[in-house]
């Protein structure tokens, strides 16, 4: 499989396939294709790996799409302002990513529930309780919100990001809250009381502009109308 990743603020990664090959995508992910590519829909695993989806934020069945009689090619464009960005998944590696942000990957590749262990961290972590775990052998895209900053950090390195700005990061790494301090900070810093806490090794990647921040940001200006 070849792919091209174009657009800027809107981007889509382009798929050429050899023949018999195939991509994973949620539902309503494909933009266009050739008109070789067969789609198959299926839970991918079974129902109980279909319901551990949802919990990640994913749609309970999976498409396949798969390149019949010849060479065949498919897209996947973003939904959100942003970055589509390519991952190798290799057998003993994996990848956590923040829920929705899983956008097509090879047949190899799979997707699965990662659930935070700390209570803390999935109440105020701001990722959640469970998000998504990228593993096996293959090619993965995923879409993030707004630009994208990584960091490389060693063992026992640590950084502190607001909520919603983690994208993703190697599993290696580990992810726990801190909280804010001072009363001060707390009641008048804007800062809310925690932060999330990603500590090394490995690499890990920011978003600037989490969806969740910018319908933060519009709610002032959005009314609403009786009777309209």
């Amino acid at each position: 499989m070849k792919y091209e990743i174009k657009g800027e603020t809107l981007p889509v990664v382009i798929c050429d396939l050899e023949a018999n090959e195939s991509m994973i995508t949620e539902g309503g992910a494909m933009s266009w294709m050739s008109p070789n590519m067969k789609m198959e829909t299926t839970s991918n695993g079974g129902m109980g790996k279909a319901f551990g989806r949802v919990l990640s934020g994913e749609r309970m069945f999976q498409n396949i799409y798969t390149a019949e009689n010849g060479k065949g090619m498919i897209a996947f464009a973003s939904c959100f302002p942003g970055e589509i960005r390519a991952f190798e998944i290799t057998p003993g590696s994996s990848m956590i990513f923040q829920k929705h942000a899983f956008l097509a990957a090879e047949r190899g590749v799979e997707l699965s529930t990662f659930f935070n262990k700390k209570i803390g961290t999935g109440l105020f972590g701001g990722e959640g309780f469970i998000m998504q775990k990228v593993s096996g052998n293959g090619i993965v895209f995923a879409e993030f919100d707004g630009h994208v900053v990584e960091y490389e950090l060693q063992r026992g390195e640590q950084i502190i990001l607001d909520t919603g700005y983690l994208a993703a990061m190697e599993s290696t790494c580990t992810m726990d809250i801190v909280g804010v301090k001072g009363a001060k900070n707390i009641l008048f810093g804007g800062e809310g009381f925690f932060n999330t806490c990603v500590t090394g090794p490995g690499r890990i990647w920011i978003q600037t502009m989490p969806i969740s921040t910018v319908a933060g940001a519009l709610t002032p200006y959005i009314t609403i109308r009786n009777g309209d």
